[in-house]
């Protein structure tokens, strides 16, 4: 089974065929990627490329447009002073299926 590190939205990620991944949300209406490959692994051979291995293109379809992560919660607090302000963020992903590597 190969595997291949692609990079998605400044993001370097392993991926393996029939894989899903959360990535950060891409653009509304997108339902497949092909994406070039930085490195791939098959077995024991291992190619880098420089900056992408030529001739290898890994093909992705999304699943889902619109997955939200988990809350985090931020406090800011100034100590003696009676200060504190608290914010939320909630990441907003797509999650993406990958089809093949060649």
């Amino acid at each position: 089974m190969s595997k291949a590190v692609v990079k998605i939205g400044g993001k370097q990620y392993i991926v393996a065929e029939k894989e899903t991944l959360l990535v950060d949300l891409l653009q509304e209406g997108t339902k497949e990627l092909t994406l070039d490959a930085l490195l791939v692994i098959d077995g024991d051979k291992i190619e880098v490329g420089k900056p992408t291995v030529k001739g290898v293109k890994v093909s992705a379809k999304v699943v889902d447009e619109l997955v939200k992560g988990d809350k985090i919660r931020v406090i800011r607090y100034k100590a003696k002073k009676r200060v504190h302000k608290e914010n939320g963020h909630r990441q907003k992903y797509s999650r993406i299926e990958i089809t093949s590597i060649k």
